[in-house]
């Protein structure tokens, strides 16, 4: 692991259920002192003084990419280069030819590359797939899907990064949207989008910086709407904004037809950015909306990773369970099978993100170039 901010903790903690299939063997970060005693906390075998130190280990397998954004690139690269297979933090890389040229070296030595989000792996997101592999809402029309908020400055302690080149509302939390649009519906014919920047000048409500006020990059659109036409026919709506103070908009609906299914924006789990959550479901036969599943011997069914059976209940994979991607891809390149969470899937993720900015700049429709394999659905585990 390179890269041990806060997000680590939920990682390690999650990877030590899966002892049988991921070894934690070595940890970097900036400090030689934090990797430590990380090293000590989490069972660790070893502690590097740089992430470059750890790579260089022939004794590693894969390299897992927690670093901040702007260094995902660099050590993605430098792993494959190492002959390393790699698992990043969204995004893949800053910009799409990084992530191409990333994608492009690993085909190039045969190693395997993953990326977060691997949300879509989780409780709530499985059942909306089942429900469409099955047919419940019958053949899919087109979806919605709108993360909106009024800005990071009113609770995060930090929040000058957001209104920079590389976030924004949608490199922001859209990966979490676009990730799951894409783990149910395939890759993204063209894209087509209108954006602006309401404000240029934001203040911090949020301590410990209340009263600050930041100056948001003139290239940040704080305001988007965009349009996207999937390969399968499928039509998505999706917006992203930091101008919105509340909303009734759906985080995620998907309309079939014989039916919708949902998640609805006054549910408290509200978004596809976590494991798990409600999900509803309304057809003509029914006078309102359904929870699902429905009964006991559904909820009794987790969602797996792998064949084998671990001894996790029905919430194993409903809470936060960042890294069962990892796990999945260890699973996988020990299989002979794509994984989950690929690279292949995180680079179209970038490419329809950038082509969203485009054309919201440019006024344009933007055709997609790179596609990737829908992913497997999680297995089942009966009773």
């Amino acid at each position: 692991m390179v890269g041990l901010g806060d997000i680590s903790n939920a990682y390690l903690n999650n990877l030590k259920k899966f002892s049988d299939i991921v070894e934690l063997y070595g940890c970097a970060c900036r400090s030689l002192e934090k990797a430590e005693r990380k090293a000590k906390e989490h069972g660790f075998k070893k502690a590097y003084a740089s992430g470059d130190e750890l790579i260089a280990d022939p004794e590693v397998d894969i390299v897992m990419n927690l670093t901040v954004p702007a260094c995902h690139y660099y050590y993605n690269l430098e792993a494959l280069k190492a002959g390393k297979h790699v698992y990043s933090e969204k995004p893949l890389a800053a910009t799409f030819e990084q992530g191409k040229e990333i994608m492009d070296l690993a085909k190039e030595k045969g190693l395997y590359v993953g990326c977060a989000p691997d949300t879509f792996m989780g409780g709530r997101l499985q059942t909306f797939r089942r429900l469409m592999d099955e047919g419940v809402i019958g053949d899919i029309v087109g979806a919605s899907a709108y993360t909106v908020s009024p800005g990071w400055e009113c609770f995060h302690p930090n929040p000058e990064f957001f209104y920079q080149p590389g976030a924004g509302p949608l490199l922001d939390i859209g990966p979490y949207y676009v990730t799951a649009l894409l783990s149910l519906l395939g890759p993204v014919e063209c894209v087509s989008a209108m954006g602006r920047q309401v404000r240029t000048v934001r203040t911090v409500t949020s301590e410990p910086l209340k009263g600050q006020e930041i100056h948001v990059h003139p290239d940040v659109d704080t305001h988007l709407i965009a349009n996207l036409q999937f390969k399968n026919g499928v039509i998505v709506n999706m917006g992203a904004s930091f101008e919105v103070w509340d909303s009734e908009l759906p985080r995620l609906e998907v309309y079939g037809t014989k039916g919708t299914i949902g998640i609805q924006e006054s549910d408290p789990n509200a978004g596809p950015n976590l494991f798990g959550g409600e999900v509803y479901l309304r057809r003509a036969e029914n006078a309102r909306w359904l929870s699902m599943p429905r009964n006991e011997e559904e909820i009794s069914r987790p969602w797996e990773i792998v064949e084998k059976k671990h001894d996790y209940n029905a919430t194993s994979y409903v809470v936060n369970n960042r890294g069962i991607g990892v796990v999945d891809m260890a699973q996988a390149i020990l299989e002979g099978r794509k994984n989950r969470a690929s690279g292949d899937m995180a680079l179209h993720a970038l490419e329809v993100m950038e082509g969203i900015l485009r054309s919201a700049r440019e006024h344009s429709y933007i055709k997609m170039n790179t596609e990737f394999e829908l992913p497997e659905p999680m297995p089942e585990i009966s009773k």
